[in-house]
């Protein structure tokens, strides 16, 4: 982190603060209080080799750097990495691994997530396997001699089911193994998996960092020199990197995380209760209610339960396919986590991918990003959708 930065330090300022200030200092040439978009893709030299930090905007740039930073102190870590998408940043971390290498991944994962492990590792000789990481002791006897690391998103998308950081890096670690948690649902406002253990946190800042529904990207943060170092290889390797514009919307989308992740789980928190309620809801998932089987986990590492909710009607596929496209104020639209509500089919649509797969989910699964229009109009719409199934 800069030197430059005050903000940087995660005790010295509190998460707000932070989130506007961090690796941000006012620009020292003008004055400027936001961060300048540094639309340059090189840098001069005063001579060969000296430089003021930055060569080429593949390598480094400081709109980047900046949110690199801001993102980094965030989740309480030492390093951080910004991608252009949460893909690409999903692919470095996996470019640890090598041919015969063995990964374990939560048998409740993001569909693309499974689609690169899968398809992609899978086909360059890098096995995995789908465990309930619920049972700690599931993982430990899935883990293998050439197993590397173990994946995990908590809560998982769509289903939202908790996994106990603490419990699977310590097996993890036992077994000289990495633990990688995709934070992207809680946000680090919600969670901060590198205080519970994990060795790497990555994002799709696509969602709720950027939360405009705007800008593409993807971020990874660490606590170990070793492992920043081989994703900063990766990064300016592979160039999968974002651009002065995208890092500067995602660093204004930052400075709002806190007041939307409020309001937005506020407004999760009623329409859960409507749901709950209604006859043509079999099922609702969400870790704040007291009967999920993680809620006692999520009260332990979170500090509130999130603005992703996710539900099964009672009719089946047919009936979850017609309340998709018939609602008004929740749009239909994959992705998840701007200000704006959507719903989803993620069997149809952002999970198809895992179909006939142990990752599959059921056909009568809707899947809900609460956003931070009025409660009244979000709840009048899905009454109204509900009782036409």
């Amino acid at each position: 982190m800069s030197d430059l930065d005050p903000f940087a330090n995660p005790e010295g300022f509190g998460f707000e603060t932070r989130a506007i200030r961090a690796g941000q200092p006012h620009d020292p040439q003008t004055g400027a209080v936001t961060m300048p978009i540094h639309q340059s893709t090189t840098f001069a030299q005063e001579a060969v080799g000296e430089h003021k930090g930055f060569e080429y905007s593949r390598t480094g740039n400081p709109t980047r750097r900046a949110l690199e930073e801001c993102l980094a102190s965030l989740e309480e870590g030492r390093f951080g990495r910004s991608f252009a998408s949460g893909m690409s940043a999903t692919d470095a971390i996996l470019r640890y691994l090598r041919p015969g290498d063995h990964l374990i991944l939560g048998d409740d994962a993001y569909g693309g997530t499974f689609r690169l492990i899968s398809r992609v590792y899978g086909e360059a000789g890098i096995d995995y396997s789908a465990v309930d990481l619920t049972d700690p002791e599931a993982l430990a006897a899935a883990w293998q001699p050439n197993t590397k690391l173990v994946w995990l998103e908590t809560p998982t998308n769509p289903l939202l089911t908790v996994f106990d950081i603490r419990a699977i890096a310590d097996v993890a670690h036992a077994n000289d193994g990495l633990c990688v948690v995709d934070n992207t649902f809680a946000t680090p406002y919600l969670q901060q998996p590198l205080r519970h253990g994990a060795d790497i946190v990555t994002h799709s800042v696509t969602k709720y960092l950027g939360g405009h529904s705007d800008v593409v990207g993807g971020f990874v943060a660490t606590n170990s020199e070793d492992i920043d170092a081989r994703l900063g290889f990766i990064q300016n390797g592979a160039g999968a990197v974002p651009g002065p514009m995208d890092c500067f919307l995602t660093l204004r989308g930052i400075k709002t995380l806190a007041i939307r992740m409020d309001r937005a789980t506020d407004n999760a928190e009623k329409i859960v209760e409507l749901l709950q309620a209604h006859p043509a809801v079999s099922r609702v998932r969400y870790p704040g209610v007291a009967d999920h089987p993680g809620h006692e986990i999520a009260k332990s590492q979170m500090s509130r339960f999130g603005a992703m909710v996710s539900f099964e009607l009672a009719a089946g596929k047919a009936a979850a396919m017609e309340l998709a496209k018939s609602t008004t104020v929740f749009t239909l639209a994959e992705s998840l986590g701007a200000v704006e509500s959507l719903i989803e089919h993620p069997g149809a649509m952002t999970h198809l991918s895992a179909a006939g797969s142990p990752l599959e989910v059921p056909d009568s699964l809707l899947r809900l990003s609460v956003g931070i229009e009025s409660a009244s109009d979000l709840l009048n719409d899905l009454q109204t959708a509900l009782d036409a199934v």
